[in-house]
C-alpha cells in the first residue's frame, strides 16, 4: 500500500526535473547581467580608491534607437511566358467523286430474272395387279358303262339346254375370273393359329389383319394371303398367314377377295 503513493511522488518529481531542464534549455543566456554586474564592480573599486566627491547626478545619454535596416530588393517581375497557342491548319474540303449513271444502270440490267420453278409432282402409286384365278378342273369322264335307256333320257336333256344357250360356257368363265371383294367372311373351317413362343416369353398380345383370295371351291388360294396391318409388327404375322391359308369356306363359284382380323392373347 506504501509503494503507490511513493511511486506516484516519484512520478511527479521526475515529471517537474524534465520540465525544468526543459526550461533552462529554451531560456536566452544573461549576457547583459553579467555585463553590468561587471561594470558595477569595476565602478565600486574606483570609488574606494578615490576620494570622496559630491556626486553628481548625470543623466544617462539617451541612447540613439537603431537604424532601420533597409527592405530587401523586390524580386525582379519573371519574364512573360511565350505564346504556346498552336495554330493548326484549316483542313481542306474534299468533294467526293461523282457518281455516274451509267453504271448504276448497268447493274441494274445485269441482275438476272427469276423465275419460277414448278413443283415436282408426286408419283401416283402403282395399282395392285389382280390375281388370275386357276383354272378349273375339268370333270372327268365316267368309266362305267351306261345303260341304253338312260342314256337316250340324258342325251334329250342335255339336247335342249345345249340348243337354248350356247354362250353359257364363257359366260361362266367370266363371271369366275371377276374378283368380288366380300370384306369378312365366315370360314366354314377354322383353324386356330398358334402362339409364337417368343411372344409367349415376352409375355405379348397383339392383333394381326390379313387379305386373301377365296377359290370359287372355298379354299384358300396359295400365296394371296398377305398382312395389312400387325400390331406389334413382325412378331404374330407368320402364325397368322399360315392358320388362313389352312381355312375352308363355303363354295361360292366365284373368286372372292376378303379380310380377317386375328387376336392374339394369353390366357
Amino acid at each position: 500500500m506504501i509503494r503507490w503513493p511513493l511511486a506516484s511522488l516519484a512520478g511527479v518529481s521526475l515529471a517537474l526535473l524534465l520540465f525544468w531542464g526543459l526550461a533552462l534549455l529554451v531560456a536566452p543566456p544573461e549576457a547583459d547581467v553579467e555585463v553590468r554586474e561587471r561594470a558595477m564592480t569595476m565602478s565600486m573599486a574606483a570609488a574606494v580608491d578615490q576620494p570622496a566627491q559630491p556626486a553628481e547626478t548625470t543623466a544617462p545619454a539617451p541612447s540613439a534607437p537603431p537604424a532601420p535596416q533597409p527592405a530587401p530588393p523586390s524580386p525582379p517581375p519573371p519574364a512573360p511566358l511565350p505564346d504556346s497557342t498552336l495554330s493548326l491548319p484549316e483542313p481542306t474540303p474534299v468533294d467526293p467523286p461523282p457518281v455516274q449513271p451509267e453504271a448504276v444502270a448497268e447493274l441494274d440490267t445485269a441482275l438476272p430474272e427469276l423465275t419460277e420453278a414448278a413443283p415436282t409432282p408426286e408419283p401416283q402409286p402403282e395399282p395392285e395387279p389382280q390375281p388370275e384365278p386357276e383354272p378349273q378342273p375339268e370333270p372327268s369322264p365316267s368309266t362305267e358303262p351306261a345303260s341304253p335307256s338312260a342314256t337316250a333320257t340324258d342325251a334329250a336333256a342335255t339336247q335342249s339346254p345345249a340348243a337354248s344357250g350356247q354362250g353359257t360356257p364363257s359366260a361362266a368363265g367370266q363371271a369366275s375370273q371377276a374378283v368380288q371383294d366380300v370384306g369378312q367372311a365366315t370360314p366354314t373351317r377354322r383353324v386356330p393359329p398358334s402362339y409364337p413362343r417368343r411372344a409367349q416369353r415376352r409375355s405379348l398380345e397383339g392383333h394381326v389383319v390379313v387379305e386373301f383370295l377365296i377359290r370359287p371351291d372355298g379354299r384358300v388360294k396359295v400365296g394371296s394371303v398377305r398382312v395389312v396391318e400387325a400390331r406389334p409388327r413382325r412378331v404374330f404375322d407368320e402364325a397368322a398367314t399360315r392358320a388362313v391359308a389352312d381355312w375352308r369356306f363355303a363354295a361360292d363359284g366365284r373368286l372372292r377377295r376378303a379380310r380377317q382380323r386375328l387376336e392374339f392373347q394369353l390366357r
